[in-house]
């Protein structure tokens, strides 16, 4: 996998802007459940009030609040009296809370320094208490309690003063010991309570201080629930922008990995001898060109978002929930992420070893697709439909079988991951809903961990759905590698040899021997003939005697394994392969044609080539009679594989290819075994004209094809038995006697042979 991933440097620019996005994306989605925490707690419950702090407070008010508490001067340091003259600070905190027509020469107020989080931490411990005492003196109902409480010994007239003063007056007036005493047990209640609970009843008590103050406590609340829903909405849209980002980065890069990939595979394919491409297949290698990649590509999708934004998001939020809230939940998240990777683990097992089974179920599919649409009129001819239906349903089926393995066990996963999500939905507000109750928990809070528990366990997810995708894109990563990394059999030499001009069209086969990889018998042996320019050299035998891997080893489709097969002087494993079959035109035994248009097939070699060269090939090949006769000509389309033309038009164009080359050399593999004794007849005729200085090499079935030839090679179980002119051959060959008088009466030979000698004679004359 690692292999294929490393050509993604190409696309390294997009890659770093996607991390630097999902690093953005993981930050503000971390950041949104304190906004959902600060609107709840602070906007909600508190009315807008951060914290146990008194932004403003009157005279009155902080002379009572420092009667419970022993810390005057710590508190006043960070207050400044204001009664007249104010600067820009505390102007503006005036306006904000006061309004612009606040009188402050008529209200003596304190104003609170600016100072940092350290320093406003320490206040909030030291006012808590004196804050949270100064809100139960001021409650009514407590108020009558604690003056009953006061009065309880007191005569009738003494209490009904006492009970007609308010609290604060009584405690002003109380001799500092007795006070003292009263304000022990109140401070004692107030130390064993938690901390949240002194911070919000201490808020409670600042919003009593600002309404008396004359602060409009309504807007200041609505006031910071928008200020703090206008934040999260840009968090959040910080985020939805990233995510779309992200997702189109990753689709190109993706798309371009899959690009770079298929080049890879098909660049190397084309450098495949016939060993390669019979070891993989024409099936697999389409596969492994298309399925396998997509497979990579889905992946690459997928892959940055969980190597990056579900570490960062799960890591984060398990910090969050550790610093920003209350920690005592958080054995529920360790319980959620154990039961996650216990079911992913399971399902990862369980699935693995079908994943690589469903790629060579494919493959196998695939072939045999393949294999009965091209072979369609065979099987239409032997009534064979319904066997080949019955052995592409046993490749469906197999296929079928292990996708809905596969799939039953994925499937499973989803709602076994939702149900334990869900779960620990319900235990946290089961847990939280006791905390909040008991004081120990704030609603907001309890809202934030279950969004940072709903975020870890979504990273989690993510990581299992990769767990899905990554076991079958390995696969196909390593069946991708297994062609990028295969080398060709058939290799250029480092230091190449430039072809002997003085010998130029010269083929030498000296001693060459030859057998297909694995196998244990030699195909041809000791093959020694010479073709020269100028000259016909067939070459004939029967079936199997190694005619058209003789031909093959000619532009070096197989190398020979024995001997030397020398071109223009140079042996052909010493020149480079281009410069070789640039030189050379092959025409194969199956004519094989490309989708589009006559002319383009004609023009294969060269694009640029003129349209007299392409016309005069198409005269050669006997081709211009049926172009002609075709509406649009050389324009008419080929479909794919030559489709719509008939075997004898096939091969005509093949061979007209080839002559439109103009190359030193042709090889015709059996190519005129698809045209009627006329045709070819003629097309050999006209092409001797074309070939006058060229090397022409012929493997033929037909004797009447090879009986003008210079030269006639007769093979035999991959031996040469047999070297020379049809007349001598027809003498001193019984094999060659055998093969043509099995296709020739011995009358209609000797005609052809006379026929054949008054040709050379006239030829000869003539020059």
């Amino acid at each position: 996998m690692l292999k294929v991933l490393k050509n993604l440097k190409k696309s390294f620019w997009s890659v770093v802007i996607i991390v630097a996005l999902l690093c953005l994306q993981a930050a503000a989605d971390l950041a949104l459940p304190d906004y959902t925490s600060k609107i709840v707690n602070v906007g909600i419950q508190s009315g807008g009030i951060k914290t146990a702090v008194p932004k403003v407070i009157s005279k009155e008010n902080m002379d009572i609040l420092l009667i419970f508490t022993d810390s005057d001067n710590e508190i006043l340091d960070n207050y400044s009296f204001i009664n007249d003259v104010v600067n820009k600070e505390q102007e503006k905190v005036i306006q904000k809370f006061l309004g612009k027509d606040f009188d402050i020469k008529a209200n003596n107020l304190y104003v609170l320094n600016e100072i940092n989080i350290e320093k406003e931490q320490e206040l909030v411990k030291i006012l808590a208490t004196p804050l949270m005492e100064l809100s139960t003196i001021n409650n009514e109902e407590t108020a009558n309690k604690i003056k009953e409480q006061i009065t309880v010994n007191m005569p009738e007239n003494q209490k009904q003063y006492i009970l007609s003063q308010s609290l604060i007056d009584i405690v002003k007036n109380m001799p500092e010991e007795q006070r003292n005493v009263l304000l022990e047990q109140f401070t004692k209640q107030i130390n064993e309570m938690a901390d949240s609970i002194k911070e919000q009843a201490a808020i409670a008590s600042i919003k009593e201080v600002y309404i008396n103050l004359g602060v409009d406590t309504d807007k200041l609340q609505n006031d910071y629930i928008f200020s703090s829903g206008i934040q999260m909405l840009g968090v959040a849209l910080v985020s939805m922008i990233s995510a779309v980002l992200i997702m189109l980065f990753s689709s190109r890069v993706a798309a371009k990995l899959g690009q770079i990939l298929r080049d890879k595979v098909f660049s190397k394919v084309l450098t495949f001898s016939n060993k390669e491409l019979s070891e993989f297949g024409a099936a697999s290698l389409i596969t492994r060109s298309t399925n396998d990649i997509q497979q990579i590509q889905q992946l690459i999708t997928m892959l940055f978002r969980v190597l990056i934004y579900a570490p960062i998001i799960g890591v984060g939020g398990f910090i969050k929930v550790l610093t920003n809230s209350d920690n005592s939940m958080a054995w529920i998240i360790g319980v959620a992420i154990l039961a996650i990777l216990f079911v992913v683990g399971t399902l990862f097992i369980v699935a693995m070893p079908k994943f690589k089974k469903l790629q060579d179920l494919t493959d196998k599919l695939n072939l045999v697709s393949r294999e009965i649409l091209t072979g369609l009129p065979v099987i239409r001819a032997f009534n064979k439909e319904k066997r080949e239906e019955v052995r592409f349903d046993i490749a469906n089926k197999d296929l079928m079988k292990t996708n809905i393995f596969v799939n039953r066990a994925m499937s499973m996963m989803m709602p076994l991951l939702m149900f334990i999500m869900n779960s620990m939905m319900i235990l946290i507000i089961w847990v939280g809903g006791h905390g909040v109750d008991q004081g120990l928990l704030q609603v907001g809070d309890m809202m934030a961990f279950i969004q940072y528990m709903m975020q870890i366990l979504m990273a989690f997810l993510m990581i299992s759905m990769i767990s899905i995708m990554l076991p079958r894109a390995s696969v196909s990563a390593k069946r991708i590698n297994d062609v990028i990394e295969t080398e060709p059999a058939i290799k250029e030499k480092e230091n190449l040899k430039e072809f002997n001009k003085d010998k130029k069209g010269l083929v030498e086969f000296k001693n060459v021997s030859f057998r297909y990889p694995d196998a244990d018998a030699e195909i041809l042996e000791d093959i020694n003939f010479t073709a020269k320019p100028g000259e016909t050299t067939a070459i004939i035998g029967s079936t199997g005697s190694g005619k058209s891997t003789i031909v093959n080893l000619i532009p070096r489709f197989y190398d020979v394994t024995g001997g030397e097969l020398l071109i223009d002087g140079i042996n052909i494993k010493d020149v480079s392969l281009k410069k070789l079959r640039d030189i050379i035109g092959f025409v194969p035994q199956k004519g094989v044609l490309f989708s589009g248009t006559i002319e383009s097939n004609i023009k294969y070699s060269d694009e640029n080539m003129s349209d007299k060269q392409m016309k005069e090939a198409a005269e050669i090949a006997q081709a211009t009679e049926f172009i002609e006769a075709k509406e649009k000509k050389y324009q008419d389309s080929i479909a794919q594989g030559g489709g719509n033309v008939s075997g004898g038009q096939k091969q005509r164009l093949s061979i007209a290819r080839a002559i439109a080359k103009d190359p030193e050399i042709f090889v015709f593999d059996d190519s005129f075994s698809a045209l009627d004794f006329k045709t070819d007849s003629t097309l050999r005729e006209a092409l001797s004209e074309k070939t006058e200085n060229k090397t022409v090499i012929i493997v033929a079935q037909r004797i009447s094809t090879i009986l003008n030839a210079n030269q006639i090679i007769v093979l035999e179980e991959g031996k040469v038995v047999g070297i020379g002119t049809h007349e001598k051959l027809m003498k001193d060959n019984e094999t060659y006697r055998q093969i043509a008088l099995s296709q020739l009466s011995e009358e209609e030979l000797a005609n052809n042979g006379e026929k054949n000698n008054n040709k050379k004679e006239t030829k000869r004359k003539e020059e």
